[in-house]
């Protein structure tokens, strides 16, 4: 059973959330609270496995509580919502620490698809806003000096960007032309030479460090 917290200042719009997420097979809502504050004190007492955040609030932003809640409970995954389709923001709720980004007038099944994602350890963003979000992420000339980065071989940053897209090997096989087989390994891999536990890992590592190539370019083309 998948626990999830709802943090939104409207009441209708955690109301119509709540009701989508109750009638879905396999979660549940264990909270539904109108503010960071709030958010924050009660998470770790109701151990949400997915947060569905709104980004502004009044008090403390969605921004602000997705990273503090997530330096209290990094098991939790935290999905944004917002009403507008903001860049900036997503950069900043992605370097963060959030799994997902969407927009508030996306459907119930959208939502409940999004929260499945994350939960099994997969991002997601809204289609508005991937494009344009990757590409900062892709120009991010963040690389140098990160423990391990150095270290994985062309095709496991090639991996590893597509990991952080949200796809799954199955996809990522079809992408670039491999065996499932041949890309768990690469994913076990990136894991062991980054030193992570988790596929989720490497996907929060990727998004809040940046991915490029040694010139800079989409290392994906």
């Amino acid at each position: 059973m998948i626990r999830v917290m709802l943090v939104d200042d409207h009441e209708v719009v955690r109301m119509g959330t709540e009701s989508a997420v109750e009638a879905a097979e396999g979660m549940t809502v264990v909270a539904s609270v109108s503010d960071g504050s709030k958010a924050l004190s009660e998470a770790p007492v109701v151990a949400p496995d997915v947060v569905l955040l709104d980004v502004l609030m009044p008090g403390i932003d969605g921004i602000e509580t997705c990273r503090r809640m997530l330096e209290e409970l990094p098991e939790t995954r935290v999905v944004m919502l917002t009403s507008h389709t903001d860049e900036d923001a997503v950069f900043a709720a992605i370097m963060a620490g959030a799994s997902g980004y969407l927009l508030k007038n996306t459907s119930s099944r959208a939502i409940v698809d999004a929260i499945r994602s994350v939960a099994e350890g997969r991002s997601t963003l809204d289609p508005s806003v991937t494009a344009g979000v990757l590409d900062r992420l892709r120009a991010a000339d963040v690389n140098s000096g990160i423990p391990g980065l150095r270290d994985l071989s062309e095709r496991e940053h090639e991996v590893l960007l597509l990991v952080a897209e949200g796809l799954t090997n199955l996809e990522i096989a079809e992408r670039l032309v491999l065996s499932p087989h041949t890309v768990r390994n690469h994913v076990s891999s990136i894991l062991a030479k980054l030193d992570l536990r988790r596929r989720s890992d490497a996907a929060v590592f990727a998004t809040r460090h940046g991915l490029t190539d040694a010139d800079g370019g989409d290392s994906t083309k």
